[in-house]
């Protein structure tokens, strides 16, 4: 960028305000995935192709690991379509693709999408990975692959439900174990579901979206809000930042245009939607 053309934008900027600077986004996926380190947990004993001496086990959530930045069959991957980098994910070993910076306070977005392919332990499943964020810790915490976080589920026909990993907990109004933002009941531990299933059909790109501000985050998806949640914490103690962690977890599936960007608040059209408690309002 010419010295000439980087005065301009800021000069425009500083115009507009902090508001502006604050709520520009930025990429986060590029070919070399640059801005991520990936930790892969324990093959399945049916994997090939491994070299000799990798742990293998038909319970894939104990034993040894093959650990960080050690992705030998490239689990992820990042190709360039139409000028536009797309991570894709084959999901044969259990995985996490991990930003390096920590974040707090801020509007996450990614569009997504499903494969084909299905791997054992989960051949028989529906299709399932996740989105995990405010990750805190060591790697490989949750089932010796993910680290203590709230999961942004993402399976099929399961958009947006909580699991709370390793540690983590939320509270969720909920009728039953769904979110219902009319309840005055509220799940404190555990997993809720979302309110609504707005999937796009299999094979075609869904928006998903994750909004933090302090201890409280919204998940999002195709423009639907499908949960609220709240007093976000880790073993009792609030937990309001972390990396984001993108699961491999035998469903291949793709990502697109993920991008990050600062917020002070939540916007207008998410805002209007929730009802929190009044000790719990973000701000």
């Amino acid at each position: 960028m010419s010295p000439r053309r980087y005065q301009v934008i800021l000069a425009t900027l500083l115009m507009w305000g902090p508001t502006a600077i604050a709520e520009t986004w930025r990429p986060l996926l590029d070919k070399e995935l640059s801005n991520f380190e990936i930790w892969m947990g324990v093959p399945h004993e049916s994997v090939t192709g491994l070299p000799e001496g990798t742990y293998q086990s038909k319970k894939t959530t104990g034993g040894t690991p093959m650990g960080l930045n050690n992705d030998v069959k490239n689990v992820f991957s990042v190709t360039e379509v139409d000028g536009e980098p797309v991570l894709h994910i084959t999901g044969e070993i259990y995985g996490g693709l991990t930003t390096l910076e920590q974040f707090e306070n801020y509007h996450f977005s990614t569009q997504f999408r499903w494969g084909e392919k299905k791997w054992e332990p989960r051949l028989q499943g529906l299709r399932d990975s996740g989105i995990l964020y405010h990750c805190t810790g060591e790697h490989g915490s949750f089932w010796k692959v993910w680290m203590s976080s709230i999961e942004y589920q993402v399976q099929e026909t399961d958009l947006g439900d909580l699991f709370a990993l390793a540690g983590t907990s939320a509270h969720v109004r909920v009728s039953g174990r769904r979110y219902d933002p009319k309840s005055a009941v509220y799940l404190e531990k555990g997993n809720a579901l979302s309110c609504a299933e707005p999937d796009a059909p299999h094979g075609e790109w869904n928006h998903l979206e994750i909004h933090a501000v302090g201890t409280t985050s919204v998940h999002v998806a195709n423009g639907v809000v499908l949960m609220v949640l709240e007093n976000l914490k880790i073993r009792e103690k609030p937990l309001s930042r972390g990396q984001i962690q993108i699961q491999s977890e035998a469903a291949e599936c793709e990502y697109k245009d993920i991008k990050i960007r600062s917020i002070s608040d939540f916007p207008a059209d998410i805002k209007s939607q929730m009802r929190l408690r009044d000790s719990d309002i973000a701000s």
